[in-house]
């Protein structure tokens, strides 16, 4: 990115470009870095840290990674065995590194840590669905003053927060033709061990679930669903499966939502709930809210789903909005785009 482009877009202080350290948990924390890893100029030969999954073996086919053992949310022993790892196994003086990017969770944290005490410069790009304020990943990533902390939302944007703006910007609504009978394919994410019963309840309960309805169901195993149950699936069935569909009912989870409104298609958004065990707290009732406020998904609680909200869906998609692509983004929308070729997808929990 050159220097005009960068005054453009508000992004002088961006991480220096050029052979980076970039370290994500899996899901939408790998699917934002990848994203940004091209607007902050990534080099080919950058080294990506995360754990081994059919999403990271998709985005992550052409790079040079090194897996960890899966670290779960708040989970301080299995942070401490990645950091172990990353201090012990990277050889820190040849990588040479320009920057050190996460967009979080634990590893991303331990990998920051790794590369404060070998004095490379460090950034943390909070997640996009944290509409109301920092992860406690975010919250600690900031205490520290030499690690550069940005925020997609400027209302919570501050001293310590720079405005760095939001991935869902570039979107918009448009209709299309209704469907009377919509064939369906219900995305639940993959993060263990949370279940999401409450969703698959209230697919069935609709009556439009049939033997044309495909599941992916992450870890909320379930027998005798109507139509096609998987786990996970790879890269090219997620998407042949979403294009397939005429309405694709998805969990909150970021990284499935920004694929699916990449591939132009506005989905029935669900997000889960603490207080029924379904995720770890109710983050993604924010990204939810942010959603549904701009119109480029149908959001609704699981006990709220309708016949009513399906056949709505039915009858939207979404396309980029070009009055909210900046000069220095269009000059990179191209990468943006590509970081997902089409034979390279995979569900992103």
């Amino acid at each position: 990115m050159t220097h005009a482009e960068r005054v453009a877009i508000g992004s002088l202080d961006d991480p220096p470009p050029g052979s980076q350290l970039l370290v994500a948990s899996t899901g939408g924390h790998l699917a934002q870095l990848v994203k940004w890893s091209h607007v902050i100029g990534a080099e080919p030969d950058s080294l990506w840290i995360t754990f081994k999954s059919p999403q990271s073996d998709s985005l992550l086919h052409h790079c040079r990674v090194m897996y960890v053992p899966y670290v779960a949310p708040r989970d301080i022993r299995g942070a401490m065995n990645a950091l172990a790892r990353m201090m012990g196994e990277i050889d820190w003086k040849a990588e040479g590194f320009s920057a050190a990017v996460t967009t979080g969770a634990a590893v991303g944290l331990a990998g920051l840590v790794a590369a404060r005490s070998h004095h490379v410069p460090s950034y943390y790009f909070e997640s996009v669905s944290r509409v109301n304020g920092p992860s406690l990943t975010g919250k600690l990533a900031s205490i520290d003053p030499g690690i550069h902390t940005y925020c997609q939302y400027e209302h919570w944007a501050g001293r310590r927060w720079k405005y760095r703006r939001s991935l869902f910007d570039r979107y918009e609504m448009v209709p299309k033709a209704q469907v009377e009978n919509p064939r369906l394919f219900v995305t639940l994410g993959t993060i263990y061990p949370y279940r999401f019963d409450a969703l698959v309840d209230a697919i069935l309960h609709t009556g439009l679930a049939d033997s044309r309805t495909v599941w992916q169901l992450g870890t909320t195993t379930r027998q005798g669903l109507p139509g096609e149950a998987v786990s996970q699936m790879g890269a090219a069935e997620f998407e042949d499966c979403a294009r397939a569909a005429d309405v694709v009912v998805t969990h909150a989870g970021v990284g499935t939502i920004m694929h699916l409104l990449e591939m132009g298609i506005l989905p029935i958004v669900v997000p889960r709930r603490a207080k029924r065990n379904e995720h770890i707290d109710d983050h993604q009732a924010q990204i939810a809210s942010l959603l549904d406020t701009r119109g480029i998904s149908i959001v609704t609680e699981a006990d709220q789903l309708q016949q009513s909200t399906i056949t709505a869906a039915s009858r939207r998609s979404v396309r980029i909005d070009q009055r909210h692509t900046h000069h220095g983004d269009r000059a990179r929308s191209d990468d943006i785009t590509d970081v997902y070729p089409p034979s390279k997808r995979t569900e992103i929990s």
